[in-house]
């Protein structure tokens, strides 16, 4: 099997390609390596896999769609703006990435005579502030004052509420996907993503939180936290959000024109300042400053698995402490820096 990752040379897609050219899959990578630092991990991937075909394009192009798709029996669709800020600065552009792009993906698959399972990475960011969810402090942390919210998590039958110029974006990529599936029989999956994090993951202030802490510890720069900190995420280590990508393309035609939310779940999360001091049991303590909250922030979300783990059996097993520790360990052996943020 054949497999199409676009924005192949980001944090996920790199993991995905080293993982199924590791295990002898063809993959093809399409990437326009406009993003600071994506450059290092495509020359690792062509290092460690001489084999592997790169376009190098963009995904609003037909034509680099239309070379790349050649003998693809598989996409994963990661190319995107990935950052709410920069999308509150560039709507324009961000629009025509994660929705041009995604729509002129679709279309050239739907130009094919063969059906080729699509799977695309939405976001949390669909639902907005999650209006009508109540939350209260508790300790370091918020936790929802509903005993179903706080024990399962944010299902997907919470209603969709975009928030920021990105959750626009994503939002109406999301819906395109799974209209196509409709619409068109195309085999579709969605994944709404929570925060994933891992090696090749060197992340900033607008995006990769995790792994943006774990650089500026490393390297004795202060860290600003925009809110309080008491802010909760569910954190899924890379190689555990593959699994998942992996069975739900294996299990395309029973899941197609479904939209999964995918993360951690209840049992791996955590606050930014829980993650601080998490850093801190690692090294240096990092200095901590305070911003303003930020356009399209959510106190609460961690995502409800429940739908997903019952359709395919599916279920993480990194937890926390020990993803960051491990992550901690790759970003200190690379040395790589923020400026080579991938």
């Amino acid at each position: 099997m054949t497999t199409l990752i676009t924005g192949g040379a980001g944090f996920v897609g790199v993991n995905m390609a080293d993982r199924l050219l590791s295990q002898g899959e063809p993959v093809v990578v399409l990437d326009d390596l406009s993003r600071a630092g994506v450059d290092g991990n495509l020359q690792w991937l062509r290092a460690t896999h001489p084999e592997v075909r790169v376009v190098q394009g963009d995904v609003r192009s037909p034509e680099d769609v239309r070379v790349a798709l050649q003998d693809v029996d598989r996409v994963f669709h990661f190319a995107a703006q990935v950052a709410v800020t920069t999308s509150v600065t560039n709507p324009v552009h961000d629009y025509s990435v994660n929705l041009g792009g995604t729509l002129v993906l679709l279309e050239e698959l739907r130009r094919l005579e063969r059906r080729v399972p699509l799977l695309f990475t939405s976001t949390n960011k669909v639902y907005g502030k999650l209006a009508g969810l109540q939350v209260e402090q508790s300790g370091e942390r918020y936790e929802p004052t509903d005993p179903e919210v706080r024990d399962h998590g944010i299902g997907e039958h919470w209603p969709l509420q975009f928030a920021s110029p990105y959750g626009c974006s994503k939002g109406g990529a999301d819906q395109y996907v799974l209209d196509y599936a409709e619409t068109y029989g195309m085999p579709a999956v969605v994944f709404r993503m929570s925060c994933i994090y891992g090696p090749h993951q060197c992340g900033n202030e607008d995006q990769g939180w995790v792994a943006h802490f774990l650089m500026q510890a490393r390297d004795r720069a202060p860290i600003t936290l925009y809110g309080d900190g008491r802010q909760v995420r569910d954190v899924l280590f890379v190689e555990d959000l593959l699994d998942a990508m992996l069975l739900a393309t294996d299990r395309i035609e029973e899941l197609s024109g479904q939209a999964f939310n995918m993360g951690g779940g209840p049992a791996s999360t955590v606050s930014l300042l829980e993650l601080l001091d998490m850093i801190g049991s690692l090294g240096p303590a990092p200095e901590v400053r305070f911003g303003d909250w930020r356009v399209g922030d959510q106190r609460y979300y961690v995502s409800d698995t429940r739908r997903f783990a019952r359709a395919t059996g599916w279920a993480p097993k990194v937890a926390p402490q020990e993803g960051v520790a491990l992550l901690h360990e790759w970003l200190s052996s690379s040395r790589l820096t923020g400026s080579k943020a991938s």
